[in-house]
């Protein structure tokens, strides 16, 4: 992208981002899951606001991203409902319909189309607006340095950062240790009627593979209803493995 057209991008996103610049935001440091399980591996016993997580799916799920973008509308529909969310992709490919059965209304997103190099840029834009809900963006490499970067955007305009993971973007090369509070890894999991197709909620495999100051964990699950919740899914969940019981770094 040329110097010009990047100055003009950032300019109307700028622009865009200060039409909805209001204050007041929530005063909980976290958001809890409302699964006893998966809050009590989290520090506070929630998902930190304020605070730059990462999600990414499993093996070939990650190219498409169904499962993690779904798990991820589930959180956001519950983060400050009545704030926008800045959602930066690659690809046109966010199926929102889909996303409005797990809880985040349409009208809440704000799309920002950017090169797979410059999603990045635009997630460190958007942080600085603190009328957000939150800043998503699809990324594949995620250097530390630009973790840390958006970790502290983060925490200083009180604004939650999302990496979802997608393998289209991914580069080769050793994965690079990240500032991401926590790291998540969502894939489907068999429905547990085969014989009776339709029946019941997708079943899904949440791991929680780092959380700074708390525990990891993995837990089988229902996907979102339409306020955004999961639910344990009681007689086939699993027990956390035994690296959940040791603190993570």
């Amino acid at each position: 992208m040329s110097g010009g057209t990047s100055l003009a991008n950032l300019a109307l996103l700028r622009h865009r981002l200060a039409l909805i610049e209001r204050g007041g935001r929530a005063d909980d440091p976290v958001l809890p899951f409302g699964v006893p399980a998966i809050d009590a591996v989290l520090p506070g016993g929630g998902l930190a606001r304020a605070a730059l997580h990462e999600i990414r799916g499993l093996g070939a799920a990650e190219e498409e991203g169904a499962e993690q973008a779904a798990f991820l509308a589930g959180i956001l529909a519950r983060l400050e409902p009545g704030r926008p969310v800045l959602w930066c992709l690659a690809r046109a490919d966010l199926h929102a319909p889909g996303l409005a059965r797990m809880g985040l209304a349409p009208e809440r997103l704000i799309l920002a189309r950017a090169g797979e190099r410059e999603v990045l840029w635009a997630m460190e834009e958007g942080l600085k607006c603190r009328a957000l809900a939150a800043v998503v963006g699809e990324v594949g490499a995620l250097p530390a340095t630009a973790s840390r970067r958006l970790q502290l955007a983060a925490a200083t305009a009180g604004v939650t950062a999302f990496a979802l993971r997608r393998r289209h973007a991914m580069t080769a090369g050793v994965e690079e240790p990240g500032a991401a509070v926590t790291r998540w890894r969502i894939a489907a999991c068999p429905a547990p009627c085969e014989d009776r197709p339709g029946l019941g909620r997708p079943l899904w495999q949440v791991e929680l593979l780092r959380s700074r100051g708390g525990r990891t964990g993995r837990w089988m699950v229902e996907a979102c209803d339409a306020s955004g919740h999961v639910h344990l899914a009681a007689a086939l969940a699993d027990r956390p493995a035994a690296a959940s019981q040791r603190a993570a770094g």
